[in-house]
């Protein structure tokens, strides 16, 4: 070719290019919506599933509607799960209930191993479902891994026994976190650090749970007048 050939260019905005992009954009809306809802109704079904194929084979057939029915019924295990539950509560909750609960534990503290795990899982699902506790409850911002870059970290509770003996020499008050790795939150750090290094967050856990599974992709509003009237107003950015 010639330098004095006519060099033929294409439009970067012409109509075959827009049609792409809105399509593509059309396939982007349409995957922000059914994603979500898809992947809640699969874990959800599994979840009932799972519970169904534990609880289903326990009940006597003649209380199965399965057995009087075409179909199987989802659920029905959740359900015979949440009542059973509710009646061990209720019945736990009497003098004779408490009575035979103390006589299974002491059976249990009896037996070499079984009674650790059993100790370690009791009191995890005490702290945790307790009304009065006020475990990971709170969110908070720690320099981690080192000094001016932060992370999301859980509080979990104030550090009690031979640590907080052991590391609280100076006086000052120590929590335990938890140091959560996006995008797999559930398997993290333990870390007691002192309150003072912490930047206590306005979000709930479950605002902060999104942002380490999106990997901060997914940030919730925050309006420091609403949450913070005493605060002077934002002033707008230059």
């Amino acid at each position: 070719m010639s330098l004095d050939e006519p060099q033929i260019s294409v439009p970067v905005d012409s109509p075959g290019r827009r049609i792409v992009k809105r399509l593509r954009n059309y396939f982007l809306t349409g995957l922000v919506i059914a994603a979500p809802i898809s992947i809640t109704i699969y874990l959800t079904w599994s979840l009932i599933k799972w519970i169904d194929g534990w609880v289903k084979p326990v009940i006597p057939r003649e209380y199965s509607p399965d057995s009087y029915l075409p179909f199987s019924v989802p659920g029905f295990g959740v359900l015979v799960a949440v009542i059973a539950l509710t009646l061990l509560g209720f019945l736990t909750a009497n003098f004779v209930g408490r009575t035979l609960v103390g006589l299974g534990e002491s059976l249990v503290g009896r037996t070499p191993l079984v009674r650790n795990l059993y100790g370690a899982l009791k009191q995890l699902f005490e702290t945790v479902l307790s009304s009065k506790g006020k475990s990971f409850h709170k969110t908070a911002l720690m320099e981690f891994p080192y000094k001016g870059v932060y992370a999301i970290v859980f509080i979990a509770t104030e550090t009690r026994g031979e640590i907080r003996q052991r590391i609280g020499q100076d006086g000052e008050e120590w929590v335990t976190v938890f140091l959560p790795p996006s995008p797999a939150p559930t398997a993290g750090f333990m870390l007691f650090v002192k309150r003072s290094e912490l930047i206590e967050l306005d979000m709930t856990v479950e605002e902060a749970a999104k942002v380490v599974l999106s990997a901060g992709l997914v940030t919730p509003e925050y309006d420091p007048a609403r949450l913070h009237p005493a605060l002077p107003p934002r002033l707008p950015a230059a």
